[in-house]
């Protein structure tokens, strides 16, 4: 049975943790003084009681209610006022009163959490704890009874822990103890700044996005921002006809797959086996009823293809007897007898002519009003046509297929074009594939995307069964 997600009150956090802290879970906040312990600390309750009718305490052992009232006031939070309405409690109180009051059957704990309800609590700070108690012993069993009592309540909980320095960031024996643990850091930035960053390292129950996390401080309280998130692009993600890649975790980073008018380009080089992710997302295609124009390289050759698709229970041989399957051919190769009306030969022409050849046979053929999808081998475009040939028309070519609404899918190695070509192709894309191998392993990560989202480094595992691969 899956737990109820409470929702933190932090939007970007609970993305994060794919819709919340789950119910009853004892939650670690720790972090340096300034961080932002207790905003997130007393966001949690606020929204808790305001937006999701789940009455909270906030326990300090160091602060004043009337300054926590006042420093909350920053951010449009009225805490009296909640207070008033039976939905909030701010207790001040020393860790041993309340240690002794959580033993009592009918003390203050047991009537503050009957009295409102209680749904969430939050607890300021159990660093105290080392004061009141010597032994670490002794430290651990309090600890331990705390986060018992919480359970035993139902109540879902965020303990604040001060990290005074670098020796303290080792891990202690309370991340053991509870369900999830949340960093909170200041690291240097540029000269004069800091950057805020958050971190999840532990959630039972809960699957969590890792990484590093930026946040600010802003006049609504704490705002995060995911990592691995861009700008999106509407003007591709709003098209209705989505195609998929094949691959399950690659969908879910681009929403489902290729978008109909999105041009991607796979950023790969002479070690990384790229053909079963070409293939892959080009049979797709094909399957979901694309016609395609594949213009082939030095390596690739049409009984290659042919081959491929077998695998997929694709007929290329059919699909180039009903013209939806057309090659563009570079290189002086005669065309199988079966495909010999479905090549362009391109080879003896000059960069005008082979200009020319695109705008009046390859772009007016497609616009015909059914969906096609581009698969474009830069590299030997710019072999045969030159870097300056790309630069110049590379970006008309794009912007005339897109306006079709054809789909394109572009083989490069930006370290070949240089940076300047290749920052000019990354410009010019909806979406970015890099694929590398590293030692024994090949990866591929999605660097960008129209929706904004960049995927983490996926492993590429070869598989028996179709696509032949799967990321990991």
């Amino acid at each position: 049975m899956i737990e109820r997600q409470v929702k933190t009150g932090v939007d970007g956090l609970d993305r994060i943790l794919f819709g919340g802290i789950p119910q009853g879970n004892t939650v670690l906040v720790e972090g340096r003084p300034g961080a932002g312990k207790t905003i997130l600390g007393m966001q949690f309750l606020y929204y808790g009681s305001v937006h999701y009718n789940e009455p909270g305490i906030y326990i300090t052992f160091e602060e004043f209610p009337d300054q926590i009232y006042k420093d909350m006031k920053q951010f449009g939070w009225d805490i009296q006022k909640l207070e008033k309405e039976n939905k909030l409690r701010v207790i001040t109180l020393s860790p041993e009163v309340l240690m002794d009051q959580i033993m009592k059957p009918d003390g203050l704990f047991d009537r503050l959490v009957k009295e409102i309800g209680c749904k969430r609590i939050v607890v300021d700070s159990i660093s105290l704890f080392q004061y009141y108690y010597s032994s670490q012993i002794d430290q651990r069993k309090v600890i331990y009874t705390l986060r018992n009592t919480l359970r035993k309540y139902g109540l879902t909980s965020i303990l604040l822990k001060e990290i005074a320095s670098v020796e303290e960031e080792n891990i202690s024996f309370v991340n053991y103890l509870v369900d999830g643990v949340i960093s909170l850091n200041l690291t240097p930035h540029f000269e004069n700044y800091r950057k805020r960053i958050l971190e999840i390292t532990k959630m039972r129950g809960s699957k969590i996005q890792e990484g590093e996390h930026l946040y600010r401080i802003t006049e609504n309280g704490l705002h995060l921002i995911p990592a691995l998130t861009l700008i999106e692009d509407e003007l591709v993600t709003t098209s209705n006809h989505v195609i998929s890649t094949g691959l399950p975790n690659l969908d879910q980073t681009l929403d489902g797959g290729i978008h109909s008018g999105a041009t991607f380009t796979i950023d790969t080089n002479s070690k990384s086996n790229y053909k079963y992710l070409v293939i892959a997302i080009t049979a797709n295609h094909i399957q979901a009823g694309d016609k395609v124009l594949i213009i082939l390289s030095s390596l690739s050759t049409i009984s290659q293809f042919e081959e491929a698709f077998k695998k997929f229970n694709i007929d290329l041989q059919k699909l180039a007897k009903e013209g939806k399957v057309v090659f563009v051919e570079h290189y002086k190769r005669s065309a199988p007898l079966p495909y010999k009306d479905a090549v362009i030969h391109v080879s003896d022409l000059d960069n005008e002519q082979y200009r020319q050849t695109l705008q009046k046979e390859l772009f007016p053929m497609m616009a015909n009003g059914e969906k096609w999808f581009v698969y474009y081998d830069l590299n030997t475009v710019a072999t045969h046509h030159g870097y300056e040939y790309v630069k110049r028309f590379f970006g008309v070519e794009v912007a005339r297929v897109n306006s079709i609404c054809a789909s394109m899918l572009v083989l490069t190695n930006f370290k070949e074009l240089g940076e300047e070509t290749a920052s000019f192709i990354e410009r010019s894309s909806h979406g970015v594939i890099r694929t590398w191998v590293d030692g024994n392993y090949q990866f591929l990560q999605v660097t960008k995307s129209p929706n904004g989202k960049i995927s983490e480094p996926l492993v590429l595992e070869k598989i028996n069964d179709k696509p032949f691969i799967r990321l990991v």
